[in-house]
């Protein structure tokens, strides 16, 4: 079992995977908002990949995405591409 940061590298990581199998180190809520806590959280993966949960179910599955996904969406929330999610 290969221990790199605070994560064991000894599972598959892929999309919709149980997020507990990432473990419980390295989470952040980028943003929280006043909606009781129901926010996301992000994981920086050693791979560059980020893994994303939803911190109200830390063992439902969790979303993997490139370095580059992210940064698109990012950019594209900014520039209010996302606004139409909002109404």
């Amino acid at each position: 079992m290969e221990r790199i940061g605070p994560r064991i590298r000894n599972v598959r990581i892929y999309n919709g995977m149980p997020a507990r199998e990432l473990g419980s180190e390295g989470w952040r809520k980028p943003w929280s908002g006043g909606n009781g806590g129901n926010c996301l959280e992000a994981m920086k993966l050693d791979d560059g990949r980020i893994a994303v949960r939803q911190s109200a179910d830390p063992d439902g599955p969790a979303l993997i995405y490139t370095a580059g996904e992210i940064t698109a969406f990012i950019q594209g929330a900014k520039a209010g591409d996302a606004d139409f999610l909002l109404s």
